[in-house]
C-alpha cells in the first residue's frame, strides 16, 4: 500500500511526463505548488517507487518515467476527470445540432472531432449494417452507358455502386424497375437483399424491364459484401507526432495493425459498457507494446452498440481522453436514441 506521499509524488510524476515526455526529477517534484517535502525525501520516495515497480530510471537522465505498472496504479486509482473548456464541449454537441441525422456523417465527423481535441488516432466502429432494412432504392442514370445504384437504409446507411447499363436502356424502364424494385424489398434487412432480390423481384423485372440481369447482378453485388461492424478513422497520422513513435519499425508495425480491418476489430472484443482502458502490454499485441487504448461503448439503438477507440502512447493524457469520451459517448447515444424513437 502506497503512503499518502508516494501518492502524491506518483500522480505529479505521470501528470509532468505525460505534458513533457521528459523524465521528472525530484528538484522538479519540489517546486510543484502543494509539495512541501525536500528533494532529498523525494529522492528517497521516488527510489522506493522504482523499486516497487511503478517508476522506471532513464539511461539518459536522474529522473524516473512511469512504468506499466504506474500507469495501471494512476489510472485505476489516481485518475480524475478533466475539466474540460467550454468551447471543446461546444464541438462535440454542435455535431447533434446539426440535424443531419445520416448515421455514416454522424461516426465519421465523431472520429475526426475526438482525433482533433486528443490529438491522438481515433477509430470508430459503426452499426451491422446488414441489420438495416431497406428504405428506399434508386437508380440514377450519369450517362447512356452508366448509372449508380443506391441503397439508402432505415438507419441513414447508404450504399452505392456504378453500374453499367444495357444498351438502349431508357429512363422508362429505369423507372419501371425502380418502382418494383422498391414495391419488392423497402423493409428487408440488407444481409437478405440479393435473397429477396433473387426471389421475388427478378420475375417480376424480367416481364416487364428488358435486359434487366446486368442490373441485377450490380444491385446483389451491394448487399454480398457487407461486413459486420463498418471501421471509421480519425488522425491515423496522429501517433507520428509523437516522440515515441519516431522509430520507423513501430509506426510501421501499429499502421500495419491499424489498417487491417480484423485486427482493428480486436481492438473491441469484449467491449463492455462505459469506459475501459488497456495499457501497453494489456493489448496483447506487439505493436500495441508502447500504446494505450481506451475505448467506449455508445447506443446505437435498442439492440446494437457502437464502439470507440482512442490509441495514444502510454504516456497519454487519460484525464483529457476519459472525459471528451464521457461527453462524446453520451451524445451520440441520446442522438442515435432519439433518432430510432423518431422513427417509430
Amino acid at each position: 500500500m502506497l503512503t499518502n506521499r508516494q501518492l502524491q509524488i506518483l500522480r505529479v510524476i505521470v501528470d509532468d511526463f505525460v505534458m513533457s515526455a521528459q523524465p521528472v526529477g525530484s528538484r522538479q517534484i519540489a517546486k510543484k505548488e502543494g509539495i512541501t517535502y525536500s528533494a532529498a525525501t523525494i529522492r528517497n520516495e521516488m527510489a522506493d517507487l522504482e523499486e516497487l515497480g511503478f517508476l522506471e530510471k532513464t539511461h539518459t537522465s536522474s529522473g524516473r518515467v512511469p512504468s506499466e505498472q504506474g500507469y495501471r496504479f494512476y489510472v485505476d486509482h489516481l485518475l480524475k476527470p478533466q475539466v474540460i473548456s467550454g468551447n471543446d464541449v461546444e464541438q462535440i454537441h454542435s455535431l447533434f445540432e446539426k440535424q443531419m441525422f445520416e448515421a455514416e456523417k454522424v461516426i465519421r465527423e465523431s472520429a475526426n472531432i475526438l482525433s482533433e481535441l486528443t490529438t491522438y488516432t481515433t477509430i470508430l466502429l459503426g452499426p451491422d449494417v446488414k441489420k438495416h432494412r431497406v428504405k428506399k432504392v434508386q437508380i440514377v442514370p450519369l450517362t447512356e452507358q452508366t448509372a449508380v445504384a443506391i441503397i439508402v437504409t432505415d438507419n441513414g446507411h447508404v450504399e452505392n455502386r456504378v453500374l453499367p447499363l444495357p444498351s438502349g436502356f431508357s429512363p422508362s424502364e429505369i423507372e419501371k424497375m425502380v418502382n418494383i424494385l422498391n414495391d419488392r424489398l423497402v423493409g428487408v434487412p440488407l444481409q437478405d437483399f440479393h435473397l429477396k432480390l433473387e426471389t421475388e423481384a427478378l420475375s417480376i423485372l424480367k416481364q416487364h424491364v428488358n435486359a434487366a440481369e446486368s442490373i441485377i447482378q450490380s444491385l446483389v453485388s451491394i448487399s454480398a459484401d457487407q461486413s459486420e461492424g463498418k471501421v471509421y478513422y480519425g488522425g491515423k497520422s496522429n501517433m507520428l507526432n509523437q516522440p515515441e513513435f519516431h522509430d520507423l519499425n513501430k509506426v510501421r508495425m501499429l499502421m500495419d495493425l491499424i489498417d487491417k480491418k480484423s485486427q482493428v476489430h480486436t481492438l473491441f472484443n469484449q467491449q463492455q459498457s462505459g469506459i475501459q482502458i488497456r495499457i501497453g502490454s494489456e493489448n496483447n499485441h506487439l505493436a500495441m507494446e508502447n500504446c494505450s487504448v481506451i475505448t467506449a461503448s455508445f447506443l446505437l439503438d435498442e439492440e446494437q452498440q457502437g464502439a470507440i477507440a482512442i490509441i495514444g502512447p502510454t504516456r497519454m493524457d487519460y484525464k483529457r481522453v476519459v472525459t471528451l469520451l464521457e461527453v462524446m459517448r453520451n451524445g451520440l447515444s441520446q442522438a442515435f436514441m432519439k433518432g430510432t424513437h423518431d422513427k417509430l
